[in-house]
């Protein structure tokens, strides 16, 4: 499918929140998919990662995820002064704002007439903890979730975050796939993980693979790039859309 790209802005409790919209072209209804990105915000391999998914069949909405700390379109370089900005805005926000967030950005999918009303999410590294964030709403049917961070730490926003306290309120289905090389999630970390859902019963399915941190990253300049891992990582992706927010 072709696909279309065009820009909206969200209210949310901390401002206005640029979110660009990408969905195929034509008057089809389609799933709406939140994409949470990394640290870095909407960069070139997100926004291809979103034209692809929405190529795919899927209405995709890429939020700014620091849009109150930086100004509207900002995205940091993949660089060592990039990494540190984003760390240290991952640190700055309070919890609540970035789901509130995921809220916004879930109501606008649902109430577009292009969508619907099927809605899932996706995201990599800080985006696969949103993605997962965003599946604690009983709305959301299916989230996947890359490489997702600081879930084993609970290192998320300002004083941390509860996401391991709730894994009980997931409905949908999870999909989370992990690099085995990855040191921001060790095999310690991962089991954490693991045995949190177990004991809440939820619904996922669990891939370990041999690769890098930001594997599925299609920057050949980082070195970490596999494209094996992120064919599959999409194979996997695409499978769970189709059975929980297509089927």
């Amino acid at each position: 499918m072709r696909v279309q790209e065009t820009e909206t802005r969200l209210a949310t409790p901390t401002g206005e929140m640029r979110t660009v919209i990408m969905a195929p072209e034509g008057n089809g209804r389609y799933p709406g998919v939140v994409m949470f990105s990394e640290i870095f915000q909407i960069t070139g391999p997100i926004r291809r990662a979103a034209t692809f998914l929405a190529g795919c069949g899927h209405v995709v909405a890429l939020p700014e995820i620091y849009h109150d700390l930086m100004p509207a379109g900002a995205v940091l370089p993949y660089d060592k002064a990039g990494a540190e900005r984003g760390n240290a805005c991952k640190t700055a926000r309070p919890v609540t704002a970035y789901d509130a967030d995921a809220r916004a950005v879930l109501d606008h999918l649902a109430s577009r007439p292009s969508c619907t009303g099927r809605l899932g999410a996706v995201g990599f590294c800080i985006g696969g903890h949103l993605a997962l964030r965003a599946a604690l709403a009983p709305d959301v049917r299916a989230a996947a979730c890359f490489e997702a961070t600081d879930i084993h730490t609970s290192g998320l926003g300002q004083g941390g975050d509860d996401t391991l306290a709730r894994m009980r309120d997931l409905r949908g289905e999870l999909l989370l796939v992990w690099g085995r090389q990855d040191p921001h999630i060790p095999l310690e970390g991962r089991r954490l993980i693991h045995d949190a859902l177990e004991a809440a019963n939820a619904t996922h399915s669990w891939h370990e693979l041999n690769a890098a941190h930001a594997a599925v990253r299609d920057e050949e300049s980082s070195g970490r790039y596999d494209p094996l891992v992120a064919r599959l990582f999409w194979e996997l992706t695409l499978d769970l859309f189709r059975r929980r927010l297509t089927e």
